[in-house]
């Protein structure tokens, strides 16, 4: 499933690493900025909290296949619960300074999760970024142009459900040139669109359509 692009140029040189790394700083820049409070409110991951997302993404550079092996071992082949044993963990050895530290040292790193990608990393961060911000109801912008790409990335992926979520479904971003599919439309900004496709019902605010309740029902469902 794929749309056109918001500006061909900007296509041809979009650069993920660099999104990425960009990324990983404007999200450390907005967590200076969080009350202490903050970090121990619920996030829009059901039963992680602010400090367990960003310690989940400050583990996205240093994981290792053998942390993943012992991990699945651990947690009997549930990639969930090791996902969320890794990040509370983590969370629980690092004070929040401590945390955006990490993610503000490790932002220009190539390195990645077992099985992941860069676009995958783009993902969390651009996704895992709302999850916090919307929760503490602070708002955190997601740029345009990386955000498209992490849109498609997540639509062309077996690991977020997009494409079954999205079955049937014509898809329609208002904040840029972007449109594919064919069924009940769906429209919104692509930030909003995109929680969709990572399965985050939040998406659902900022969007209009016939075909919401499909997709807001196969969100709530899963």
């Amino acid at each position: 499933m794929s749309g056109a692009r918001p500006n061909a140029a900007a296509d041809e040189e979009f650069d993920a690493h660099d999104a990425v790394r960009k990324s990983r700083l404007r999200l450390a820049d907005y967590l200076d900025d969080l009350e202490p409070d903050d970090w121990t409110r619920p996030s829009l991951c059901e039963g992680w909290t602010v400090s367990d997302v960003v310690a989940h993404l400050s583990l996205s550079t240093t994981e290792t296949w053998r942390d993943f092996i012992v991990g699945m071992i651990r947690n009997l082949g549930n990639f969930d619960r090791w996902n969320a044993t890794s990040a509370r963990d983590q969370a629980r050895r690092h004070i929040p300074h401590k945390l955006v530290t990490i993610l503000r040292d490790q932002a220009d790193s190539r390195d990645h999760s077992p099985g992941s990608s860069t676009l995958d990393q783009l993902v969390d961060l651009l996704v895992h970024g709302q999850d916090i911000s919307r929760a503490i109801d602070s708002p955190f912008e997601m740029p345009l142009i990386p955000a498209v790409e992490a849109f498609e990335h997540a639509l062309g992926s077996r690991w977020y459900g997009a494409k079954k979520r999205f079955s049937g479904i014509r898809l329609s971003a208002t904040d840029t040139h972007w449109e594919s599919g064919t069924g009940h439309e769906i429209r919104g900004p692509v930030s909003s669109l995109l929680l969709l496709a990572t399965g985050r019902e939040a998406g659902l605010a900022q969007v209009e359509g016939p075909g919401v309740d499909t997709v807001g029902s196969r969100i709530r469902s899963a």
